[in-house]
């Protein structure tokens, strides 16, 4: 799926290392859209499309993408993969895995130093938490994006207000 339009537009893309991350994409690109960030999902392995892979993270950084989220359970390599690819900021994901998705997060976050990987919660959390993070990225250099973040902010603050007043 490609949402994201013009080439000299900033965007975001997500990489997932299975269809059966979909519901972590999902997700995410919730987050993407409330915020109207432009992105692209595309499904790819560290192991089994290693080529494929590296050939679509140059050309997205080409087109201007600005952060990576990548989402892999297992072995978990994918963000590592993205991230020995290009200087942009990577967000790992950890999906579940063998052991409750621990294997899945202690790949993503153990990266050698000089190849960062920013890595959030474990599941669909995790997806959510990616997404503004790379918003907050975005954000750094967006004013308008940053308004929206902050409003976003203060109304979530005001909901659970309004529910300590109901209780």
């Amino acid at each position: 799926m490609t949402s994201a339009s013009a080439e000299s537009t900033p965007f975001v893309v997500m990489v997932a290392g299975s269809a059966t991350d979909q519901p972590l994409l999902d997700a995410a690109a919730e987050v993407l859209r409330r915020f109207e960030v432009k992105f692209e999902m595309k499904i790819r392995s560290a192991h089994r499309t290693p080529e494929a892979t590296r050939d679509y993270v140059l050309d997205a950084q080409r087109r201007g993408c600005r952060v990576f989220i990548a989402i892999a359970g297992m072995a978990a390599h994918l963000a590592g993969a993205v991230a020995a690819t290009t200087i942009r900021p990577v967000i790992g994901v950890p999906a579940g895995g063998g052991v409750g998705g621990l294997d899945s997060l202690l790949s993503t976050v153990q990266m050698p130093a000089g190849i960062p990987v920013a890595t959030v919660a474990i599941g669909k959390a995790g997806g959510r938490n990616a997404a503004y993070l790379a918003v907050q990225m975005l954000a750094l250099e967006d004013a308008a994006l940053a308004s929206r973040l902050e409003a976003v902010r203060r109304e979530e603050g005001e909901k659970i207000l309004a529910l300590d007043q109901e209780s």
